[in-house]
């Protein structure tokens, strides 16, 4: 099987027990890059993005903040916690998308918890 493969049965296999256990939380999904790091809760029983946050941001390059590193994540993770609570969201589900648990995705993981969202 090629890599592209394993990795997308990998994400589906993520996203099946995310569904069984969510409870209809919204999902905290993360998509990183070797340059970048995006994270986004979703509702997906409405289909609808309900806050975003990623190293792209204006706010986040002013920083020096790249996404390439550690920092990066745990800004873009509190970041995205506050506009989280700023909607009413306190509880989701964490959806790693297929990536393992470790460094960046680890990083945003706890910085959102810190930030005040819990999962």
């Amino acid at each position: 099987m090629s890599l592209k493969v394993t990795n997308a049965r990998r994400k589906q296999r993520v996203r099946l027990a995310l569904r069984r256990s969510g409870g209809g939380r919204p999902r905290l999904s993360v998509f990183r890059s070797s340059k970048h790091i995006y994270a986004q809760v979703i509702d997906d029983q409405k289909g609808e993005t309900l806050a975003s946050a990623s190293s792209l941001e204006k706010t986040m390059r002013e920083n020096g903040n790249t996404g390439a590193n550690i920092d990066a994540a745990k800004a873009v993770g509190k970041l995205l916690a506050e506009r989280a609570t700023q909607k009413g969201v306190k509880e989701v589900v964490f959806d790693r998308g297929g990536y393992l648990y470790h460094g960046r995705v680890k990083a945003l993981a706890d910085a959102a918890r810190e930030g005040g969202l819990s999962f």
